[in-house]
């Protein structure tokens, strides 16, 4: 699967939800909800994130920044 660019997307290695950044090589950059540090994954192994996982994802970022843990 090539997910096109902004699309959301759940790295199954890793059961991370990130946000489709760019294609590079055989790989898929993404990028954790929310900023911070961009990974590879294998387009094999990402898939859509439903509904559910995206409110997930906003809702630990909102926390996280009420608690001051990201800017």
């Amino acid at each position: 699967m090539k997910p096109p660019v902004g699309a959301y997307v759940v790295d199954t290695r890793s059961g991370r939800i990130g946000i489709v950044m760019g294609h590079e090589g055989p790989y898929v950059q993404l990028r954790p909800y929310g900023g911070g540090k961009e990974w590879d994954a294998d387009p094999r192994a990402v898939r859509h994130a439903t509904p559910a996982e995206r409110l997930r994802a906003a809702t630990a970022y909102a926390n996280a920044r009420s608690r001051g843990e990201v800017p």
